[in-house]
């Protein structure tokens, strides 16, 4: 199997559709099928989740699913630090309900937290993210060099 020129992938597996990795190399399978890789994926998750807390909208519900899981909290565990029942916040994760202000702040906050991310951004900043939109921006990740995953900048 030879490897061919690297391509942009669809990285579903994270259970978010808007994850794009750049410049991933993949090799055939015995079908013709390209088949990827993914190297480093704790690196890469944290890069998402980071991606993700500093997005310029209110979080979706399976964004607060990957965050949630990511940190290792069942549903009723979260339900408790944001003040909510359990079947509030799998409403959230189902997109049945938005999630409210205050309880995206505190999720985003807890993120950084449980994942040690580095953030220049203040608390006031962390809530004024916390916006209804129309959609989810995509979340593009430069994926040549998967010992150092970084976020691609956003196209113009």
């Amino acid at each position: 199997m030879a490897e061919k020129t690297p391509q942009v992938y669809r990285y579903t597996e994270c259970g978010l559709d808007n994850v794009y990795i750049h410049g991933l190399p993949s090799f055939d399978d015995d079908a013709g099928e390209p088949v990827f890789t993914i190297p480093n994926v704790n690196s890469l998750h944290r890069l998402i989740a980071e991606a993700i807390v500093s997005q310029d909208s209110a979080l979706a519900g399976r964004q607060l699913r990957f965050l949630r899981t990511e940190m290792g909290l069942t549903q009723a565990e979260l339900g408790r630090i944001v003040h909510k029942e359990m079947l509030t916040v799998g409403r959230w994760e189902r997109g049945e309900n938005q999630i409210d202000d205050n309880a995206d702040t505190i999720i985003r906050l807890l993120v950084i937290d449980y994942l040690g991310l580095e953030t220049d951004m203040s608390v006031e900043d962390i809530s004024g993210l916390s916006t209804p939109t129309a959609g989810i921006s995509k979340i593009d990740i430069d994926g040549e060099d998967p010992q150092n995953y970084v976020t691609l900048p956003a196209a113009v």
